[in-house]
């Protein structure tokens, strides 16, 4: 399983916020923005809910790996 961070690219939309104001207001850097594109795995106290006050769940999401899918 990866995870997908969909909801946060949808959630800076609705706000009409781009990736340099998220890095101005949390310090992530582009570097961390082109893992998190690729689904790649960063450390978890990077993601700051508190800055955008949402929770986890609004801006990541588990997504199932293309040969499990469907496995239980």
């Amino acid at each position: 399983m990866a995870l997908g961070y969909m909801k946060l690219w949808k959630l800076l939309i609705d706000r009409d916020m781009t990736r340099s104001d998220l890095h101005s207001m949390t310090g992530v850097f582009a570097a961390t923005f082109a893992k998190m594109t690729k689904g790649e795995r960063i450390a978890s106290s990077i993601i700051d809910c508190t800055s955008l006050k949402c929770d986890v769940g609004d801006i990541m999401e588990v997504v199932p790996d293309k040969n499990t899918e469907g496995i239980q």
